[in-house]
């Protein structure tokens, strides 16, 4: 049986009225991510081999460690350090493909009590700062449960309407459409608090697995009230904005990207980009 649940009210009173239990949490999980890629080349001439040759290296590229530091109503989430940080890219049968999958120094911050969230972004090497409310999520609880690590986790699913956009090296103007996605988290109540992964968070406990448009995201190590104390960082670096700012300016780089190509065949192989958030 599924429960739909707002948890707005569970979130206020984890954060003032706190269990003896989780009073004074505190915690470092550690999560590896894996992704697919949506896109196409329209071009005759690529054969099925070298889109699948493509598809592999950015999958292995794809694959990121993220760390989320917390206390029982605050939180900081970022990519971990390592050799492999920086932009993917696959190159096969003439194609060479670019993403930007953001720096390692990026850091969000969510404030659960304030229900505000500071993000540090870089758009076309700018560092900007999105301030804004945190989004609330109407979780449904399906009853559905499953061991990660030593925790018992529960299924919580979440559906979402997406507003993308689809660009292509030959289209004169972008595409807009809309998606529809369902985000899957495994949560477990033996972690009374209520973070999780990127931005997701809002059930009573910790979120070890997420899946959202072919993204997945799995805790593989956590430690709860660590020996070493940890500060969590309140970003201040870049030009400030609202979330609805900052997409409206990263349209307007995409819209500058499109009048570059407007029309275009873009060369032996055509490449078709899908955007959405």
């Amino acid at each position: 049986m599924k429960t739909k649940i707002l948890l707005l009210g569970f979130i206020v009173f984890m954060g003032l009225v706190s269990t003896t239990r989780a009073q004074g949490l505190t915690g470092i999980a550690h999560y590896k991510s894996s992704s697919t890629i949506k896109f196409s080349m329209d071009s005759t001439k690529m054969a099925p081999e070298a889109m699948a040759d493509i598809q592999r290296q950015l999958k292995k590229q794809l694959e990121k460690e993220y760390v989320l530091t917390f206390n029982q109503g605050e939180s900081n989430w970022k990519q971990a350090e390592s050799l492999g940080a920086g932009p993917a890219t696959a190159s096969s049968g003439g194609a060479t493909i670019v993403i930007n999958t953001g720096g390692s120094d990026l850091v969000l911050y969510k404030n659960l009590a304030e229900q505000k969230y500071l993000e540090e972004k870089d758009l076309m090497g700018k560092e900007f700062l999105v301030k804004d409310d945190l989004k609330v999520f109407e979780w449904e609880l399906t009853g559905e449960t499953k061991t990660i690590g030593n925790y018992t986790c529960q299924k919580a699913t979440y559906t979402k309407i997406l507003d993308s956009k689809r660009f292509s090296t030959g289209m004169e103007e972008m595409e807009e459409f809309k998606d529809t996605v369902q985000v899957v988290a495994w949560y477990t109540d033996q972690i009374p608090v209520s973070h999780g992964p990127s931005e997701f968070w809002g059930l009573p406990g910790l979120i070890l697995e997420l899946q959202n448009n072919g993204s997945t995201m799995i805790c593989e190590k956590i430690v709860l009230n660590p020996e070493e104390k940890f500060e969590l960082i309140v970003p201040k670096k870049g030009k400030e904005m609202t979330a609805d700012e900052y997409r409206a300016l990263a349209d307007e780089k995409m819209q500058d990207m499109m009048k570059k190509y407007q029309g275009k065949p873009g060369g032996e192989h055509q490449m078709t980009i899908k955007i959405g958030n």
